[in-house]
């Protein structure tokens, strides 16, 4: 994870490779954001940033990069 071996919500990309190892059980595409901030607040090591608030986009990009953990990125079409 890093030095600190912290982070803090601007991470999404770390916070849904996170997810999809962690969480196998949930399913991203039927959590609410409430559900959602909370299981990220229960990762191992999250801390929040003072002055780096959670607002709805980043729950949003952080369920998207979850999603992609698990199934791969969107192929073109």
């Amino acid at each position: 994870m890093g030095a600190s071996d912290t982070f803090g919500w601007l991470e999404v990309e770390l916070i849904g490779d996170l997810l999809a190892e962690r969480a196998r059980d949930r399913d991203p595409y039927r959590m609410g954001f409430t559900e959602l901030r909370a299981l990220v607040e229960s990762l191992p090591g999250f801390r929040e940033e003072a002055g780096h608030p959670v607002n709805e986009r980043i729950l949003e990009e952080i369920q998207r990069r979850w999603i992609e953990a698990i199934e791969g990125p969107p192929r073109d079409e």
